[in-house]
């Protein structure tokens, strides 16, 4: 089929789908909720005492299971696992690709005689996986040592899709390296629970544990699969490398909120039915900002579930929306002039006391308690901003990052005007040795803190990193992200800070301070050191860049420059002294992620180059060449002078599109001599800046001179589904 006809043949495809509802199996969420995972009622019901105590203590104490414990949970797991019909299971884990991955194996054991048994027993709760080396290793792992192991997070309950027990797991190198996400962010989690209940030990001797919380916003694109089928660079790389903006985008506002369109909303309640089933609590649904974008969330959790639920739904969704004939796009900007796609995490840290540490509360002391982890956050922010930049940096993040709809690439915290009001007023106030009476004003003063700040100030969409009332949301992060890149980060450097602040602290209390006094002095320093990361105005505008400037706040607006930081010393020494990663592991993720970014703009330099020579040039002639017919068959009938007046505009027409075939011919040659210079170049970073700096720009220039081209031929001509089809077709 001629590529044209099948741009119309799409478009009649989506005008003839139809809302398919899927029933829930009941009425009530709460009778389904967690049907299919391995939680608590169910370990109740299939392990034995012993056992459902063992994976409680692995779970909120790190303790190792016993062998023989370890077979009677396998037992218990595929016992449950098989009354939901499950056949075979797999080790599910998190490798540095950014997706999940899983190698299915059978229950079912031949034991000679033509007989066998259904098998699973503790050994295979921990594996060796055939080839680590085929996965993003940073040179960890070799082919001629391929081995790496995958090993059960009792942190996080297994689960059943399909006919197949998913096992979540940690995936390491043979030599012990992290060789995923999961790994490094349990380091994390531990690291931040140690350090924030040693400060939290200040103010309550009841908390043993504190808890990292996160609560995951996830926005994404929907389109038509023949849309999607149609559009090569859609489906190879996730966005639209082509496409003129149409007449209506999103400048109306009407989209945001708006009633959900019913194939939309079929297709929302069939995976939130899923989702719910594994237990993912997914709560909100609502269009967003552009046509066709859409968010779900769900209520917060504890950090490793919450990642794992996140990973989770976005297979879950892609799956789903196949049924529905549809396609989900996670890329964090697929069309150029509508909004792009962010993962705002809003992340928290709460006791096993039940107190949440980042809410204002109704007494002096729970405020000082509320101010100690809230100022070390800021400071935390402030002192390792480039690592908090570092750690959501991406090919498709960076288009998104500093366009007028997400947070500017520039590192900031807002607060609101009440706790900077508040934090300057302790800066001014708090100097040296404090009479009774000075100490007795100022705890007054933090206490009249209000309980409920939610909606005192604008939160302030155009900030990265934003408070807002009882969590900071960490706007920055993008909707294909794994969020544990991010929070890793976010709780190490938190545990860093709150770690150096008790040494601080308890070294003014050996000098003869009181607690409360050492503990206000030290905020205070805090406040003073960390004042040039608060900002409450507008992040877009120019005037913000030349004020952060001013501040010594860096501005790093693509990937590989924003990767740096991972490898200075003083990083690698942050994450090797909080026990997070190696050295070793650091330089391995620096060199991935350099990786990851060459090979994902040296795919859409590809994609554009064929699809520029191949679709758009030839079509563009072919139309050309009718014009000049025209004007052929003009001049045979009108005779030279009167066709010369009647084919000013054909020939005028023709003249532009030979310009901009040409334009996109050589465009798409000198990138091309981009790309082979840049592929010989062996150092990671130096490839990276090439096809950054040399080979990326070529996009946008090629883009345009096609984009004008879509303007000048007939629209039946044109071969690819256009912009206005792929936003508003549904």
């Amino acid at each position: 089929m001629p590529t044209p006809q099948i741009r119309i043949k799409a478009l009649e495809d989506v005008l003839n789908r139809a809302p398919r509802f899927v029933d829930p199996p009941s009425q009530k969420i709460s009778e389904y909720f967690g049907a299919h995972v391995f939680g608590e009622d169910a370990m109740r019901m299939f392990l034995t005492e012993d056992a459902w105590y063992a994976v409680r203590q692995a779970i909120q104490h790190g303790e190792r299971i016993d062998r023989k414990l370890a077979d009677q949970v396998a037992s218990g797991m595929k016992e449950w696992a098989s009354t939901k019909g499950a056949t075979h299971y797999t080790h599910w884990f998190q490798p540095l690709t950014g997706l999940s991955a899983e190698k299915h194996d059978a229950f079912f054991e031949p034991i000679g005689g033509g007989r066998s048994i259904e098998r699973f027993d503790g050994s295979m709760l921990v594996q060796q996986e055939p080839d680590a080396s085929s996965f993003p290793s940073g040179g960890i792992r070799n082919t001629f040592e391929a081995r790496g192991y995958t090993a059960w997070d009792p942190g996080s309950p297994a689960f059943v899709i399909g006919r197949t027990l998913c096992i979540p797991t940690i995936f390491i190198s043979y030599t012990g390296e992290a060789l995923d996400y999961k790994m490094p962010l349990l380091r994390a989690i531990r690291a931040i629970d140690e350090a924030a209940t040693a400060v939290a030990q200040y103010f309550d001797k009841d908390v043993t544990k504190v808890i990292a919380t996160l609560g995951w916003e996830q926005e994404y694109f929907l389109i038509d699969k023949a849309l999607y089928y149609a559009r090569p660079d859609i489906m190879m790389t996730g966005r639209a490398l082509f496409g003129h903006i149409p007449a209506k985008g999103q400048q109306l506002e009407d989209h945001y909120f708006g009633s959900i369109p019913d194939r939309v909303r079929a297709f929302m309640r069939e995976f939130e039915t899923e989702a719910l089933m594994l237990g993912i609590p997914v709560k909100t649904r609502h269009n967003e900002v552009a046509p066709n974008q859409f968010e779900c969330a769900p209520v917060f959790e504890e950090m490793n579930l919450a990642v794992d639920h996140n990973v989770l739904l976005m297979d879950i969704m892609e799956k789903v929306a196949q049924r529905h004939d549809f396609r989900v796009l996670l890329h964090e900007k697929p069309y150029a002039g509508v909004n792009g796609s962010g993962k705002h995490n809003n992340w928290s840290l709460a006791t096993n006391t039940g107190v949440n540490l980042l809410k204002p509360a109704r007494t002096p002391k729970e405020n000082i308690r509320f101010l100690t982890f809230f100022v070390n956050t800021i400071a935390a922010i402030h002192r390792h901003a480039d690592v908090l930049r570092a750690s959501i940096a991406s090919a498709g993040n960076d288009h998104r990052l500093g366009a007028n709809e997400a947070p500017p690439a520039i590192i900031s915290a807002f607060i609101g005007e009440h706790l900077s009001a508040l934090l300057d007023g302790l800066e001014k106030n708090i100097k040296g040795a404090m009479s009774p009476d000075r100490k007795t004003e100022l705890k007054l003063d933090i206490g009249r803190i209000p309980p409920v700040m939610l909606d005192n100030t604008d939160r302030n969409r155009t900030s990265p990193f934003a408070f807002t009332g009882n969590k900071f949301e960490f706007r920055a992060v993008g909707s294909s992200a794994n969020c544990a890149g991010a929070m890793t980060v976010l709780n190490t450097i938190v545990a860093a800070q709150l770690r150096e602040f008790k040494r601080e602290v308890d070294a003014l209390i050996a000098k003869g301070a009181k607690k409360d006094e050492a503990i206000l002095r030290v905020i205070r320093d805090l406040i003073v050191r960390s004042k040039a990361i608060r900002f409450e105005g507008n992040g877009y505008g120019e005037e913000w860049v030349r004020e952060a400037a001013k501040r010594g706040l860096s501005n790093i607006k693509d990937t590989p420059r924003a990767l740096d930081v991972w490898s200075r010393k003083e990083t690698m020494k942050l994450f090797a002294d909080m026990g997070v990663l190696s050295p070793v592991e650091t330089e391995a993720r620096h060199e991935i992620e350099l990786h990851s970014y060459t090979l994902k703009v040296q795919i859409e330099s590809r994609v554009a180059g064929d699809l520029a020579r191949n679709h758009i040039v030839p079509v563009a002639i072919a139309y050309q060449n009718r014009l000049i017919e025209n004007v052929k068959g003009l001049r045979e009938v009108l005779g030279a002078e009167k066709a010369k007046k009647a084919t000013v505009t054909q020939v005028a027409l023709i003249e532009e599109m030979s310009e901009r075939i040409s334009a996109v011919i050589q465009l798409v040659h000198d990138m091309t001599e981009a790309r082979k210079k840049a592929n010989n170049l062996e150092d990671a970073r130096e490839k990276a800046l090439a096809y950054c700096d040399q080979v990326k720009p070529f996009l946008d220039r090629i883009r345009y001179q096609a984009d004008k081209l879509e303007l000048l031929v007939d629209d039946e001509l044109w071969p690819l589904p256009k912009m206005r089809e792929l936003l508003f077709t549904r």
